[in-house]
């Protein structure tokens, strides 16, 4: 076969770091990449390679035990996990900053005690997936400290409307048989506030002590940070994880106020008996959705989250 006939290869971005990144190529061969100025990318005006990307290699000689290639092209993402833009410097040519790419599902983390549940957190999660288009799994983490069952109660809901919830204690191990069912032969991003227990979790999940485990402040009762960069594990029955910042990270300049009752997915049963077709479900008479929240059709407190939201957005 001539060279210029020689099958490209081609692998994923399992690590990156400044401008070194380490990739896995299909045939399983580990490379340290970089990326030159003639580096193509088939993905716009964004980072030019992040974890998850798939992209084509050129081969490098070099004496050393891990082989090196340079990125010649990063493939086309199917979904991008993208960090939010700080609008105070007005760079509206800046380029948006991936913070994984080509997920399969957003896996989000939280805790039932420890730091305390938060559905208003799930809520702003599940907006972001479902503006995303993104399949989502909904981990409530530190099940051993729950005595009373009232995480299952405030979780009612989002069984209802038809969101994957797995039940773990990374303390006891339980659950984890679940979990892996849920992430076999998938891409997925775990993200969650520090202390939730994220990374004990993915620690037993992948097999190997890869990633910081951190305490909540007794003083703040928040978590403290133990993740600092994206990075994708292999998980030993099949599939991928990617540890990722937390929401405030991601970018949710897409969602907007017109936008944003197409993401809470029972509105849309009861939107068609709204009076008016722009109802934003906040003042307006004859609205369907605040009648299906009296009538005890929508939960209250979803309502609530999505006026928060609503409020939060400019």
């Amino acid at each position: 076969m001539k060279k210029d006939q020689e099958k490209v290869p081609v692998g994923l971005v399992m690590e990156v770091s400044g401008a070194s990144y380490i990739v896995v190529s299909d045939d399983g061969t580990r490379y340290r990449c970089r990326t030159f100025p003639g580096t193509k990318t088939e993905n716009g005006d964004s980072s030019l390679v992040a974890v998850g990307d798939r992209v084509e290699l050129k081969m490098i000689e070099t004496g050393t035990a891990l082989s090196e290639a340079a990125i010649t092209l990063v493939l086309p993402r199917h979904s991008a996990l993208t960090r939010k833009r700080d609008v105070r410097r007005n760079r509206s040519k800046e380029k948006v900053q991936v913070i994984a790419a080509n997920i399969d599902q957003l896996v989000v983390v939280v805790s039932a005690i420890d730091p305390p549940l938060s559905t208003r957190l799930i809520d702003r999660y599940l907006v972001f997936a479902e503006s995303e288009q993104m399949e989502t799994v909904i981990v409530v983490n530190k099940m051993d400290l729950d005595d009373f069952k009232e995480t299952r109660e405030l979780m009612e809901p989002y069984h209802a409307l038809g969101y994957r919830i797995v039940y773990t204690s990374a303390e006891e191990q339980r659950g984890m048989k679940a979990l892996e069912k849920v992430l076999k032969g998938k891409l997925s991003a775990f993200s969650g506030h520090s202390g939730v227990g994220k990374s004990t979790l993915i620690n037993q999940l992948s097999g190997q002590e890869r990633l910081r485990t951190g305490e909540t402040n007794m003083k703040t009762g928040k978590g403290l940070h133990t993740t600092t960069n994206s990075v994708m594990l292999v998980l030993p029955r099949g599939g991928y994880i990617i540890d990722t910042p937390g929401i405030r990270e991601f970018n949710l300049s897409g969602i907007t106020r017109d936008n944003l009752r197409f993401y809470f997915r029972e509105f849309l049963l009861w939107m068609p008996e709204c009076s008016y077709s722009s109802c934003s479900h906040t003042v307006e008479p004859e609205c369907g959705i605040m009648k299906a929240v009296e009538s005890g059709s929508i939960d209250p407190d979803r309502y609530d989250s999505y006026l928060a939201i609503y409020e939060s957005i400019d």
